[in-house]
């Protein structure tokens, strides 16, 4: 539910904005690549105003969503450190339980020290 509000009350207007913003800006607008301003016509992009938004646009999620990527490296590393040593204490756990189901006389096991 509260995700089909937050959609609803963001993105439906956001969406209705950039579709208003590409139907006005559609005259071709010169980008030049050259910093000095030069006028060489190999270093410029003709293209709609919309086009030029929009890339930066989408250019800038996909930067952001790297370095998001990035930072968070050491939260997934840790995460599946943790996840493996589940997975031991759950195939020692069933061990013990069918050592005990068994009968048998279950080894001693060592103490760790607590932290």
């Amino acid at each position: 539910m509260r995700q089909k509000l937050i959609f609803g009350l963001l993105v439906v207007p956001l969406g209705v904005l950039l579709v208003a913003l590409a139907v006005v800006n559609r005259q071709p607008t010169a980008l030049s690549l050259d910093p000095f301003g030069g006028s060489d016509a190999r270093l410029v992009i003709e293209a709609p105003l919309f086009l030029f938004l929009l890339g930066a646009l989408g250019l800038g999620l996909a930067i952001g969503g790297f370095a998001t990527w990035l930072g968070q490296g050491k939260w997934r590393r840790s995460a599946r450190a943790e996840s493996r040593d589940a997975a031991a204490f759950r195939r020692q756990a069933d061990r013990l339980e069918k050592e005990l189901e068994s009968g048998r006389r279950i080894a001693p096991h060592r103490h760790l020290p607590a932290d």
